[in-house]
C-alpha cells in the first residue's frame, strides 16, 4: 500500500508527551530428596545491559528525498572518482543547508547535532510542534523519525583469578590460514581502551560522537571515575585479542579495529550517568564507519562496521537504521548487528531489536556451543534437619576445588521466597542499619530479581562466600566470576528458601555446604541461547541470519586505574555480532574480490543449520567461516519475507539473484527444504529450476509459494531456499510463512479528555490512544508496531481540513497529544462541530485502522 503525503498544510499540534509507555513484557519440601525442583533456567538479566530509562527531548531524525552519495554511487554502478564522491557528498550537505535556510525564513530556527551524508542524506535536530508541522508538508523531506535509545547487547564480567582450564575461550571459529591481516573493522559501542595489552597495537586513535572521550577512549562515569565503559573494550577483545591468559585471543587478532564511540555515559531521564547511545548518534557513527577521515570519499570505508548496540523491539526495515545499512552496503561496508537480547517470541512478529531488523544488516543471534558446565552437590542444613541435598549447575564460573561450608545469611530486602525485586539487591541492604556487614564470611540467600548479574557482584562485594539464588534458576555458567572475590553461586528451590528464611527469623542457625566442582553435559549445546532474539522482522523477513557464539567468551576489560590488565566473560548477541564481524574480517582478507553484499552472503549461505531450532531462532545456522571461504554462490536476499498466509487461496512470488562468485562456470540447482511443517501445506514452484552460470554472472529466478490445504491453527512453515552447485558448498536462504487473517494496525482505547473545548494554547484537550499491540499465541507473543500513524481534522461537512500529526515506527505503547483548537495554518478554529480522525498502517502495509472522535469548539 502506497502511504499518502500530506497535503500542502498541516497543523502545529502541540505533542504533551513524546514517551513510550511501552506494553512488552521485558521482554520442595524438607528433607533430602533429590527430585525438589528448582525451576527452569532463566537468562533474564545474563546477557544484556540494564536500561536505563533516557529522555531523549524534541530530537528527530530527518531524512531528505535528496540523494546521499550510497545513493549516487549506486546509480553510476559502484564506481567514482575520489573527486566525484566528495562532490556528491557536498551536494548533499548543501541540500540540508537549503532546507534549513528555508526552515529560518518560515521562522523555524534549526540547530542540526548530526548531519548526514553518506550512508543516508539527512540530519538530527530538537523541534517543536511548529516546526514538525513545516518538515512534514516541506516537498524536501522524505520522512522525520523518532530518535530512540539503544543499549550494549552484552553483558560483562571481570575475572582475575580461579579459571577452570580452558574457561572463558572463544569457540573455534576462525580460519587458520588468515588472520585478518589488511581489513578495518569500525565497532560503534561505548569507547576502546586502547592501553590493554590484550588489545594494544590492534585499536587505531577512534572517532567519539557522544563527546568526552578523546580519541573515543573508555570513559569513566563522571561521578565516580573507578566505573569505565566496559563494552566496546570487550567487543575490541573479541574481534582482534591477542596473548591472553592460556592462549585466549580474539577471532581476528591480525585486523585493525576503529573504534566509533556512539554510547557512554549520558544523563538519563533520572538525571544520573548511564551507558547508552540514541540512535541518531548511532546513525552517526554509520556515516562516519564509511568516511573515516570525514573527507567526503568513502574509498577509505571500514570493510566491517560493528554495531554492537540494540534499539529494543524495533525490527522496522524502513527507519533511518535500516536504510543507513543499506546504504553502508553499497559503499561497500558490511553492518553487522546483534539480534537483541529479549528472547523468543512470534510467531508473526518477534523481539528483534534495531538495526536488526534491517534487510542489508548482517543481523546476529547468539549460540550456547559450550560443551560442559560446572556442578556441585549442595546441602543445606537448618539445626540438624537437612532441608536440601541436591546436585545443581554453578551459575558462576569460580568452581571451588573442595567444599566450600558457611553459614547462611539474608540481606534486608529479602522477604518471601519468590518475591523478587524489581532489579538488583543495593550493596547497601547487604549491611545493617548500623552499618554491620550481614554477609560477610556467609552464604548471601538472595532473590533473583531481574538483574542477578549485579546482586551478585554486590554480595561478592560485601564479602560474601557464596550466593543462593531463589525466586528462579539461573543457567549454568551464566554468571560472573567477581574479581572482588571469585566466589560460587548456586540456585535453590523456592520451598526451600522460604523455609531457610523462616528459620532464619526463628533464630534457628542454618549452613550450607557447596561441594567440589565436576563437570556436567551442557544440555543446551549446539542451540541457539535462550535469551537470544527471534523474527521475524517487520516486513516478515527471517531475522536473525544466522547465529554464533554468545556464552561464556573470554574477552578484555580496559584496565582503569591500576593498570593491570583483566579479563572477564561475556554473554549476548552482541558478543556473537562480533565473533562474526571477525569471521567477516578473515574473510574480507581470504578473499579480497568479494564485495560487501558478496561477503554478506556467503557467510549467511554457508550458515549449517542446527537441527533443534527453529529458522525464527537461527536464520540461516550457526555461521561456517571455513564454509563460507569455499563458497562459490551467492543469494540476493540472503533472508526471505513469504508473508503472511491469510486463507486457501494464498499465494505469492518473489524475485530472486543468485551469483557466481567464483572463477569457473557452474551448474546450479534449485530445490526448498521445509524444515518445520505448520498449519497448512505449502506448495513451491521455482523457475527456472535448473541452469549454468558463468563467472561473475548474476541470474533472476522467481519462487512461487502456494497454499494446498486447509488451514488448522497459526504455526508457522519455515525451511530453506536451497542452491546446490554439481560440486561444491550448498547455501541456503532461509524463509517462513505465517498463518492469520489480513493484519490491521492495532489501535485502541481512544479517548479525548473533552468533547467540548475552547481553543487554547496553555491548557490543550488530551487526546489519548494506545497504539500496536503485543497479543500472546501458542508459539509466543509477536510485538505489533504500526508503520505510520496520521492525526487528520476533519470538517463538520466529512471535508479533510488537514493533517495533525504524523508518527512513523510507532512501537506498541500510549500516546497523548494535546488538542490545542487550531486549524492547519494556525489560525484559531471558529465555533462549530469537527472529527479528530486517526489513521494507523501495519508494517506490512495492508490494512488501515481508522478510530474517528467528535469535538466541539465553544
Amino acid at each position: 500500500m502506497r502511504l499518502p503525503r500530506e497535503p500542502a498544510h498541516a497543523l502545529t499540534l502541540a505533542a504533551l508527551t513524546a514517551a513510550v509507555a511501552l506494553i512488552l513484557i521485558a521482554a520442595g519440601g524438607n528433607g533430602s530428596s533429590n527430585s525438589v525442583a528448582i525451576g527452569a533456567a532463566s537468562w533474564k538479566g545474563l546477557a544484556g545491559s540494564q536500561r536505563p530509562r533516557v529522555a531523549v527531548g524534541q530530537r528527530v531524525i530527518v531524512l531528505l528525498n535528496a540523494p546521499s552519495l550510497a545513493d549516487r554511487l549506486g546509480d553510476v554502478g559502484g564506481l567514482a572518482t575520489d573527486e566525484q564522491e566528495r562532490r556528491w557528498t557536498a551536494t548533499s550537505l548543501a541540500s540540508q543547508r537549503l532546507l534549513i535556510s528555508r526552515l529560518a525564513v518560515e521562522g523555524v530556527g534549526v540547530q542540526p547535532e548530526f548531519s548526514y551524508t553518506h550512508a543516508v542524506n539527512g540530519f538530527s535536530a530538537a523541534f517543536d510542534a511548529n516546526g514538525l508541522a513545516l518538515l512534514e508538508r516541506s516537498p524536501e523531506v522524505a520522512g522525520v523519525y523518532p530518535v530512540r535509545a539503544a543499549y550494549p547487547a552484552s553483558i560483562p564480567s571481570s575475572l582475575t583469578s580461579g579459571l577452570a582450564p580452558g574457561f572463558g575461550h572463544p569457540p573455534d571459529t576462525g580460519l587458520s590460514s588468515e588472520d585478518g591481516r589488511g581489513v578495518t573493522v569500525a565497532v560503534l559501542d561505548t569507547g576502546v581502551d586502547r592501553a590493554q595489552p590484550f588489545l594494544r597495537g590492534r585499536v587505531t586513535r577512534g572517532i567519539d560522537i557522544v563527546g568526552g572521550s578523546r580519541d573515543a577512549d573508555a570513559a569513566p562515569n563522571p561521578d565516580e571515575p573507578a566505573l569505565v565503559e566496559r563494552h566496546g573494550t570487550e567487543m575490541a577483545g573479541l574481534i582482534v585479542g591477542s596473548g591472553g591468559p592460556g592462549g585466549m585471543a580474539g577471532v581476528a587478532p591480525g585486523a585493525t579495529v576503529l573504534p566509533i564511540r556512539v554510547a557512554g555515559w549520558q544523563r538519563d531521564a533520572s538525571g544520573r550517568w548511564s551507558v547508552y547511545a540514541r540512535t541518531d548518534q548511532v546513525l552517526a557513527g554509520i556515516d562516519r564507519a564509511v568516511d573515516p577521515n570525514d573527507d567526503g570519499d568513502a574509498h577509505d570505508a571500514a570493510r566491517v562496521a560493528l554495531v554492537a548496540l540494540a534499539e529494543p523491539f524495533a525490527a522496522f526495515t524502513d527507519g533511518p537504521l535500516a536504510r543507513a545499512a543499506a546504504g553502508a552496503l553499497r559503499l561497500d561496508t558490511v553492518v553487522v548487528a546483534p539480534a537483541g537480547n529479549d528472547g523468543p517470541a512470534g510467531p508473526s512478529y518477534g523481539s528483534i531489536s534495531g538495526p536488526g531488523g534491517a534487510g542489508a544488516a548482517l543481523t546476529v543471534g547468539a549460540a550456547d556451543l559450550r560443551a560442559d558446565y560446572a556442578e556441585a552437590r549442595v546441602v543445606v542444613r537448618a539445626g540438624l534437619a537437612v532441608e536440601f541435598d541436591q546436585v545443581v549447575p554453578l551459575a558462576a564460573p569460580a568452581f571451588p576445588r573442595k567444599a566450600v561450608d558457611s553459614a547462611v545469611a539474608a540481606p534486608r530486602t529479602a522477604g518471601a521466597a519468590g518475591e523478587a525485586p524489581a532489579g538488583s539487591v543495593p550493596l547497601v541492604n547487604f549491611f545493617d542499619r548500623r552499618g554491620r556487614d550481614i554477609v560477610a564470611g556467609r552464604a548471601a540467600l538472595v532473590p533473583l530479581g531481574s538483574d542477578p548479574a549485579t546482586t551478585f557482584s554486590n554480595a561478592a562485594l560485601a564479602g560474601a562466600s557464596s550466593v543462593l539464588f531463589y525466586g528462579g534458576s539461573v543457567p549454568g555458567g551464566a554468571l560472573r566470576l567477581d574479581q572482588s572475590a571469585p566466589i560460587p553461586a548456586v540456585s535453590i528451590p523456592d520451598a526451600t528458601a522460604q523455609t531457610i528464611l523462616t528459620r532464619l527469623r526463628a533464630g534457628v542457625p542454618v549452613s550450607v555446604s557447596i561441594g567440589a566442582a565436576d563437570d556436567a553435559a551442557n544440555n543446551a549445546d549446539d542451540r541457539v541461547a535462550r535469551f537470544s532474539s527471534t523474527g521475524l522482522a517487520f516486513d516478515g523477513r527471517v531475522k536473525p541470519d544466522l547465529v554464533a557464539p554468545g556464552v561464556g567468551l573470554g574477552t578484555s576489560e580496559p584496565t582503569g586505574s591500576t593498570g593491570s590488565a583483566p579479563y572477564g566473560t561475556v554473554n549476548g548477541t552482541s558478543a556473537a555480532a562480533a565473533v562474526v564481524a571477525g569471521d567477516a574480517a578473515l574473510l574480507a582478507q581470504a578473499r579480497p574480490d568479494l564485495d560487501a553484499e558478496s561477503l554478506k552472503g556467503v557467510l549467511v549461505g554457508a550458515a549449517r543449520p542446527l537441527p533443534s531450532d527453529p529458522v525464527t531462532a537461527q536464520g540461516a545456522g550457526l555461521v561456517d567461516v571455513g564454509a563460507a571461504a569455499a563458497t562459490e554462490v551467492t543469494a540476493l536476499p540472503t533472508s526471505l519475507a513469504l508473508g503472511r498466509a491469510t486463507g486457501t487461496k494464498w499465494h505469492t512470488t518473489q524475485q530472486l539473484q543468485v551469483r557466481n562468485v567464483s572463477v569457473r562456470r557452474l551448474r546450479l540447482s534449485l530445490d526448498v527444504e521445509v524444515a518445520g511443517e505448520g498449519a497448512a501445506a505449502i506448495d513451491f514452484r521455482i523457475r527456472p529450476q535448473q541452469f549454468f552460470l558463468g563467472a561473475g554472472r548474476t541470474i533472476n529466478f522467481h519462487l512461487t509459494a502456494r497454499v494446498t490445504s486447509a488451514i488448522d491453527g497459526d504455526a508457522p512453515v519455515q525451511g530453506y531456499l536451497v542452491v546446490q552447485p554439481e560440486a561444491g558448498n550448498e547455501i541456503r536462504v532461509p524463509w517462513v510463512i505465517t498463518f492469520g487473517p489480513p493484519e490491521h494496525a492495532a489501535l485502541n482505547n481512544v479517548r479525548l479528555s473533552s468533547r467540548a473545548l475552547k481553543p487554547s494554547d496553555t491548557q490543550p484537550a488530551l487526546l489519548s490512544f494506545v497504539a500496536g499491540a503485543v497479543p500472546r499465541s501458542d508459539t509466543g507473543q509477536d510485538v505489533q508496531a504500526v508503520q505510520q500513524l496520521d492525526l487528520e481534522l476533519w470538517s463538520p461537512t466529512g471535508g479533510r481540513i488537514g493533517l495533525l500529526a504524523r508518527m512513523r515506527d510507532v512501537l506498541p505503547g500510549r500516546y497523548s497529544y494535546g488538542v490545542t483548537g487550531r486549524d492547519p495554518t494556525g489560525s484559531l478554529l471558529p465555533p462549530g462541530d469537527y472529527t479528530l480522525k486517526l489513521i494507523a498502517y501495519p508494517t506490512d502495509r495492508s490494512g488501515t485502522t481508522v478510530r474517528t472522535v467528535p469535538f466541539t469548539i465553544e
